[in-house]
């Protein structure tokens, strides 16, 4: 693709957005644990980057729990612009790896409402230790709302995604959310050698003590200690009814 510039055609470096692109930056905010915020500094405007950890909301919007104490949430709380940078550099050069800047802005979640609990069981599904502090009156979650991203993929592979590429509409996620905790728990608890076989035969990972942490109609989160691995449905979930077929095809996969 091409634009013209002053008489002159100049390339434009973008490809067009396509379903790898969209399935690569919803990855990278899925199994993301960690990224870096930036926000504007109150006093002198100044750009503030600071380390976060998060975790995505059922529709795919990051969550970030943060204290009020801390520069960057004040940041937020004056001016809730901000960027979120998610993706991990592995061997090799760093900048060869994908990673995604997303532009959003802040919401602070009421606490005890339902986002707020459903939040934060996610956040602790996937952040355990956070337990210690999670409920600490200076603590608070907050919904990054994207409202757009630019997608790295590696080198020559940058893409201008929209919410639309990213985040459910809340029709595809609201029948799950309620059925979530309860399933995600049974499997936990009933069928952790199925959640093993996802882990080490679908997915290719090492061994581990591997849990499933969240899921949502895409897909679902497992991790084991630090690492998490994310394995995408075939086809979305429509409701929470259709997960157990869904669930058992796969191991049937998995054994065979």
């Amino acid at each position: 693709m091409t634009v013209e510039t002053g008489g002159e055609k100049k390339k434009d470096v973008l490809r067009e957005t396509d379903d790898e692109a969209r399935r690569l930056a919803k990855g990278l905010m899925r199994t993301a644990r960690f990224g870096a915020i930036a926000v504007l500094e109150p006093e002198t405007g100044h750009p503030l980057a600071s380390r976060v950890a998060a975790v995505t909301d059922m529709d795919g919007t990051p969550c970030i729990l943060i204290s009020t104490l801390s520069g960057h949430t004040s940041a937020l709380l004056a001016d809730p612009r901000c960027s979120l940078l998610l993706g991990e550099p592995g061997k090799g050069d760093p900048l060869a790896h994908a990673r995604v800047t997303l532009f959003c802005r802040a919401e602070r979640l009421e606490r005890g409402s339902i986002s707020h609990e459903r939040v934060r069981r996610r956040y602790l599904a996937r952040h355990p230790k956070a337990a210690l502090y999670v409920d600490f009156g200076d603590f608070a979650f907050f919904r990054l709302a994207v409202e757009r991203a630019s997608l790295n993929g590696g080198f020559g592979k940058a893409y201008a995604l929209k919410p639309n590429d990213l985040i459910l509409v809340p029709e595809s996620w609201s029948d799950l959310a309620g059925s979530e905790e309860g399933a995600v728990g049974h499997m936990n608890e009933d069928h952790s050698d199925a959640i093993k076989l996802y882990a080490q035969v679908l997915l290719n990972q090492p061994e581990g003590n591997w849990i499933l942490a969240t899921l949502d109609p895409e897909g679902m989160d497992l991790q084991a200690g630090d690492r998490a691995a994310r394995l995408w449905f075939d086809t979305p979930l429509t409701s929470m009814a259709t997960l157990r077929p869904v669930l058992v095809e796969l191991a049937k996969k998995a054994r065979a």
